[in-house]
């Protein structure tokens, strides 16, 4: 999953894309809600972590632009400002959810993998797709009830397709889905190495391709 976070303070933001880059996101870090905006017009995010202190109009005013521009991404606001009326205007605002600092990266995680279930229509904290389980909070991986080691990319790669299960997404939205702009570019053929490494290591018909346009998740059934 992709996170684009909001944060003009350097050590906190800091502090929160080395920490969820390490528990297996893609993470980009903007100091300002311009920066943010133009990101959202490149990239497919899957929730924003947005604070309200901002330099400018403040995350509010930025929420409030995007729900009115049509933008449908989960929104968790993360800020210092605690008052109940804040809250309240924070959720009515269109944000999903609302923190208030500070907080651990354990609850932050816990907290975005709450709104992707919400966002993807799953109610389970484990996601089932035929014989196949994915458990996002411990990232484990079983087929056919046994254990399945998995690399930190292949995960995600995993993970993007279980989130779209009856959709065929392309090469390169797989791709920004897998790497942020903090590292240096894929290779021109990485991300079909990701793929023949799920098919080796789950089942050879675990990913389909579908020719000239991308991948799509398969039956979830072994040898089909």
């Amino acid at each position: 999953m992709r996170l684009l976070i909001v944060e003009d303070d350097p050590l906190l933001g800091d502090a929160l894309s080395t920490g969820l880059r390490q528990s297996g996101y893609a993470v980009d870090w903007f100091r300002d809600g311009s920066q943010a905006d133009a990101a959202l017009s490149v990239a497919p995010y899957d929730v924003v972590v947005l604070d309200l202190g901002l330099p400018g109009a403040d995350g509010l005013e930025w929420l409030r632009r995007w729900r009115s521009a049509g933008r449908t991404i989960p929104v968790l606001i993360l800020t210092a400002r605690d008052a109940v009326d804040q809250r309240v205007a924070g959720l009515d605002g269109g944000a999903d959810d609302y923190l208030v600092k500070p907080i651990t990266i354990d609850e932050l995680g816990a907290r975005l993998r709450a709104t992707i279930r919400r966002a993807t229509g799953r109610a389970q904290s484990v996601w089932q797709h035929g014989e196949l389980e994915y458990d996002p909070a411990a990232k484990t991986v079983r087929w056919q009830g046994r254990p399945v080691e998995l690399t930190a990319r292949e995960l995600a790669l995993l993970e993007a397709l279980l989130a779209h299960p009856q959709r065929v997404l392309s090469k390169s939205h797989l791709q920004e889905k897998l790497y942020d702009w903090s590292g240096s570019e894929p290779g021109s053929n990485t991300l079909e190495v990701h793929v023949h490494h799920l098919r080796r290591k789950i089942d050879p018909g675990i990913v389909r391709t579908v020719r000239g346009v991308g991948y799509a998740l398969g039956s979830g059934e072994a040898g089909s």
